[in-house]
């Protein structure tokens, strides 16, 4: 896809634009206005991977701006900063870079480097080589890590060498609470922090006095979970990334919160579970068949919500709706509209100066 360019003298404009293209996507299901969250006009993304460029003497950063025909309409753009990450990520491009070019065995076949920060002001960067690493780079980027306050990684092919961690902790506020996240190279988080918060509200006070029980699917690292968890008895979440599940329950854990359960099975089996088709040991200690399940969460891929899922959301009184992709948000509808209508309506801004949309609908039996 095209590299977005930051111009925050065109982000009102920009940002409107896109919740009109929203409002008429979904006119025909009559929802409520639509609430529209913005994002910080530069300086947005916490997470950023570019490739490394050796050309001569010199190395650089590149990211790689693609048209219509991925094969063919391909280019290279140097970047020496990138205004679409965070403050920090782009103080480390620099500092990274400085110390590659003055170490040869830093520099020797680097082909990526990868970088994930937080909010808190943790750091993580990955290395990404086409070759083996040894003793030396070791000592060298653990002189590295010192001095950049940050966590380093060295990856090549079947080795991946953890100086210190392989995460960082997050903290998001979310209304009076602080909750703290840990964030684990190379699995899925929300990239715009500052837009998370935002959601994560909006969905707290959609189901704000619902009571009951709530399952959450795609769970990922609790993201959702925890936010969500103090305006229900009891919550069963489902991920099947076993790094995600590992990290869920490490989050529920680091928060304190007690009413939560996390299991590592896929939507489908969870369905047929809870429908008495099937029995899995992972689920029997969750003792379903005592939950009174109120709502449901699904947070899905771009991809949406196959068929049976869909079938499976719409015994819900309440569901909330997290959805990347509009085009199959509006196919899940034009379903989940016969039994149940839009109470909320939200589109979240975490792809700035892109055509891409995150929406949130909470939707209630009619």
């Amino acid at each position: 896809m095209p590299l977005p360019v930051v111009a925050p003298e065109k982000y009102a404009e920009l940002l409107d634009e896109k919740a009109q293209r929203i409002r008429a996507q979904f006119a025909e299901f009559n929802p409520p206005e639509l609430q529209v969250f913005d994002s910080p006009d530069s300086h947005y993304r916490m997470r950023s991977e570019f490739r490394v460029w050796h050309q001569g003497d010199e190395t650089y950063y590149v990211m790689f701006d693609i048209g219509e025909d991925p094969k063919k309409d391909r280019k290279t753009v140097r970047m020496d900063q990138f205004p679409v990450a965070s403050k920090l990520i782009n103080k480390l491009m620099l500092d990274v870079m400085e110390a590659v070019k003055g170490e040869p065995e830093l520099r020797r076949k680097l082909f990526q480097v990868e970088f994930l920060t937080s909010l808190s002001g943790e750091a993580l960067i990955t290395m990404i080589y086409h070759r083996a690493l040894g003793e030396e780079w070791e000592a060298l980027a653990r002189e590295l890590q010192t001095k950049l306050n940050a966590s380093i990684i060295g990856r090549s092919r079947k080795q991946r060498i953890v100086l210190d961690k392989d995460y960082v902790i997050e903290s998001l506020k979310v209304g009076e609470r602080t909750l703290e996240y840990q964030q684990v190279e190379n699995s899925f988080t929300q990239p715009n922090a500052v837009v998370c918060e935002k959601m994560l509200a909006w969905a707290v006070e959609s189901t704000q006095g619902i009571g009951g029980d709530l399952v959450e699917l795609y769970c990922g690292n609790g993201n959702f979970t925890l936010a969500l968890a103090e305006n229900f008895d009891h919550v069963v979440a489902t991920e099947i990334s076993k790094t995600s599940v590992k990290s869920a329950q490490l989050n529920i854990e680091r928060n304190g919160i007690s009413n939560v359960q996390v299991a590592r099975v896929s939507s489908e089996e969870f369905s047929d579970a809870l429908a008495g088709k099937t029995e899995l040991r992972r689920l029997s200690e969750m003792d379903l068949d005592s939950k009174n399940f109120t709502t449901v969460l699904v947070d899905p891929p771009r991809a949406g919500l196959d068929d049976a899922t869909v079938e499976q959301v719409a015994q819900y009184d309440n569901i909330v709706y997290i959805s990347c992709n509009p085009d199959t948000l509006y196919d899940n509808l034009k379903a989940l509209s016969k039994t149940h209508r839009i109470e909320r309506f939200a589109m979240f801004d975490q792809f700035p100066y892109t055509h891409h949309v995150e929406s949130g609908v909470f939707l209630v039996r009619k």
